[in-house]
């Protein structure tokens, strides 16, 4: 059923030339759009130079993070910080000495006070009846030295008297006893000579014994003053002894500063001494106190510079240096000690006080006793380069470049030291022989 092209017809079937090829009208455009030109494409870049820059970044890029990491290893440790820090003030709690009913409370809480000031009364009615009762009897204890003093000169005369009686009792007797070898008088009269003799003797004796006595109740002197007798000096500190509990009724600020907790007294409430009732805040001497963790104390010391932040004011930044460093970690002051020798014992990584003391003239903010702060501390020491490092480091001289990063900063460190020593001096010398007492 195919049907078969002979190669004769092929020939015919060639197209003709285009000077012989029949007219034919060609279809014209048609109106609308017209056809949109393809934009260009931009041309590839060589696949060559793409990949180079590639290996490139390849290799730049963890190189220069690897730099980068290194040097802030080596050059890292410096500054050591910790947020576990809070600003400590002075603090004096108030306490009677005495036991009573509060009459007057004369301050409002957050009141600040100046020294001196009255804070509370209690009630002086019984102590008052007592320094009436001392000094009454401080006043019966002078009459009674009067009498002992009037009691010795009693005693005085009548051993005058005692000694002229024996001295007449003696000469009768001797007359008595010139008479009987005579035969003159009888023997009854001399034997009553002889016994008045004896008496007046014994009289005598008795009279100087109350001499002694009476001596002995006005302290050995006869002529002692009246208010330097025991007996008044007794009385005397018996009556100081009132006084002082009359006049630690009225309770007064030892120091300036802000009062807290006032809101625990009530009049008519009952106060015992040793009983805190108030506390009084010096907010005008302000330390911070670091608990940093025992690994950052390697390089720490007294002396180097601190910057201290706080979270109540984000935008303040003050100065300060390193005051000291604890005598041991918190644990060990802890009210209940860690029994590290239980079986059941887990490692933790202690933290000891750091003092950081404010820079002097610094314009503080109002600082309250426990308010958070963060604390960064410039040690000036660096870690280093690695021991197996030490023969490179050493033949590119990177360890002379270490050693006077430190070096640099140990010299500063104890310049600041002994600038923070000299003004702890000058404090400790002006603060001498002043004595706090509430």
């Amino acid at each position: 059923m195919n049907a078969q092209v002979k190669k004769g017809d092929v020939a015919e079937a060639r197209p003709l030339p285009p000077e012989k090829a029949p007219d034919v009208a060609k279809p014209e455009p048609q109106a609308g759009p017209a056809p949109q030109t393809p934009a260009p494409v931009p041309a590839k870049p060589a696949k060559k130079r793409r990949g180079g820059l590639r290996r490139l970044l390849i290799v730049a890029v963890p190189l220069v993070l690897a730099l980068a990491g290194a040097y802030y290893w080596v050059t890292g440790g410096r500054y050591v910080e910790t947020d576990d820090a809070y600003v400590h003030q002075d603090r004096v709690t108030v306490m009677p000495q005495v036991s009573g009913q509060i009459a007057k409370v004369n301050v409002a809480e957050n009141q600040k006070v100046d020294a001196g000031q009255v804070l509370f009364t209690i009630d002086q009615s019984v102590f008052k009846n007592s320094v009436e009762q001392a000094n009454a009897n401080l006043e019966s204890a002078r009459l009674q030295v009067e009498k002992l003093k009037a009691a010795y000169g009693q005693a005085v005369a009548d051993e005058k008297t005692a000694r002229d009686a024996l001295a007449t009792a003696q000469t009768a007797f001797d007359r008595q006893a010139k008479l009987v070898k005579s035969g003159i008088t009888s023997r009854s009269d001399y034997d009553d000579a002889r016994l008045a003799l004896q008496k007046a003797q014994g009289s005598l004796a008795s009279a100087e014994q109350a001499v002694l006595s009476a001596k002995a109740a006005l302290a050995g002197n006869p002529d002692i003053a009246t208010d330097d007798h025991p007996t008044v000096l007794q009385a005397k500190a018996a009556l100081d002894a009132a006084q002082i509990d009359l006049d630690h009724t009225v309770i007064r600020a030892s120091e300036p500063g802000i009062v807290s907790q006032t809101t625990k007294l009530q009049v008519g409430q009952y106060v015992t001494p040793a009983t805190a009732v108030m506390a009084i805040i010096d907010a005008g001497d302000s330390w911070v106190e670091a608990n940093y963790k025992e690994t950052d104390l390697a390089h720490m010391r007294a002396g180097q510079p601190v910057t201290i932040g706080f979270d109540a004011y984000p935008d303040v930044e003050l100065e300060g240096t390193v005051g000291s460093i604890g005598a041991g970690t918190g644990s060990e002051f802890a009210l209940l000690p860690a029994q590290n020798a239980t079986g059941n014992w887990v490692k933790v990584v202690q933290r000891v006080p750091v003092r950081i003391h404010l820079a002097p003239g610094a314009d503080l903010p109002p600082l309250r006793a426990g308010m958070s702060a963060d604390v960064t501390v410039d040690t000036g020491a660096v870690r280093g380069f690695p021991d197996f490092m030490q023969p490179v480091t050493t033949a590119l001289g990177l360890d002379g470049w270490i050693a006077g990063r430190s070096a640099v900063a140990a010299t500063r460190d104890g310049a600041a030291a002994g600038s923070s020593e000299t003004a702890e001096g000058q404090a400790t010398g002006g603060a001498a022989g002043a004595t706090r007492t509430q």
